[in-house]
């Protein structure tokens, strides 16, 4: 069994995952404005405490940007964790072994293990919600980067002119795709957003993919989150139908995009992929 932990801007949430793949319980809260740690660790608390076998280690996906060699965190929509030391607090918690990566990342290793990448090699895994994060496998290979933040394609230009982005540059897609972003423009929550919203943000998260394809060389996307499944077919139609567009060249023209197929549990089966890889090390 692992501990699944998935730390969001607007949601944490925490389940038991067995060797399976399968979430056998799980548990939520809303991310508080402040004191977001302790927070966090009641709910791992009484997850661990429901249980219904031991725990061997702890995985967690969370925002970036993060520091490997520092082992912190400063997601951009939890402001109050500026170079948190999320894996020690983790580790402090459970007395587990504990395994922390970008959200993203954990999604693809999930997907990839038992989801709609089974069997895929070379794939980028794209999560659109609060954010916009992303996850790379390269010839069966997760891509790390040098301190831990390889696949950030939120941070794509796809309006050279275009707005402010929380990073502090501009014109990056997550300034336009994350939900945040969403509801500043339309003045609703992204759920409700209209068409003429949704496909915009599937035709720019296109456009982000082509650009990344032709660096990376991969042919595949997965792409789950809250607002990306939410905003359903129109947002995927429009995505792929960009990418036809846009991706020309003789190794980018069948990339493919498909939904995350673990749906709202990829976030938890992945953190517990990333406690999985580094019990196994396997990919």
């Amino acid at each position: 069994m692992y501990l699944a932990v998935d730390i969001g801007g607007t949601k944490l949430a925490a389940g038991v995952v067995d060797d399976d793949g399968r979430v056998v319980v799980r548990d939520r809260v809303a991310t508080p404005q402040r004191d977001v740690w302790p927070a966090l660790e009641r709910l791992i608390l009484r997850v661990m405490a429901a249980a219904p076998a031991p725990i061997i280690a702890v995985g967690a996906g969370c925002g970036g940007p993060m520091d490997t060699a520092k082992k912190t965190v400063s997601p951009l929509h939890i402001p109050t964790w500026e170079n948190f030391e999320l894996q020690a607090a983790l580790v402090e918690a459970t007395s587990l072994p504990v395994y922390v990566d970008n959200d993203a990342k954990a999604l693809i290793l999930g997907e990839t293990w038992c989801g709609a990448a089974r069997g895929e090699t070379n794939i980028v895994g794209v999560v659109v919600g609060t954010g916009v994060g992303g996850g790379i496998i390269s010839n069966g290979r997760l891509l790390s980067g040098r301190l831990g933040n390889a696949g950030h394609i939120g941070h794509i230009v796809v309006e050279p002119e275009g707005r402010p982005c929380a990073c502090g540059g501009i014109g990056c897609l997550e300034a336009y795709a994350c939900g945040p972003a969403i509801e500043a423009e339309t003045g609703r929550p992204p759920q409700r957003a209209p068409i003429a919203i949704i496909e915009r943000t599937g035709l720019l998260l296109g456009r982000a993919l082509a650009s990344l394809a032709a660096v990376v060389d991969f042919n595949l996307a997965i792409v789950g989150g809250s607002v990306a499944l939410g905003f359903g077919e129109p947002f995927f139609a429009a995505a792929q139908a960009e990418v036809n567009s846009r991706a020309r060249l003789s190794f980018t023209e069948h990339l493919e995009i498909r939904r995350a197929e673990l749906g709202e549990l990829s976030p938890l089966v992945g953190a517990a992929a990333l406690a999985r890889r580094g019990v196994l090390g396997v990919a």
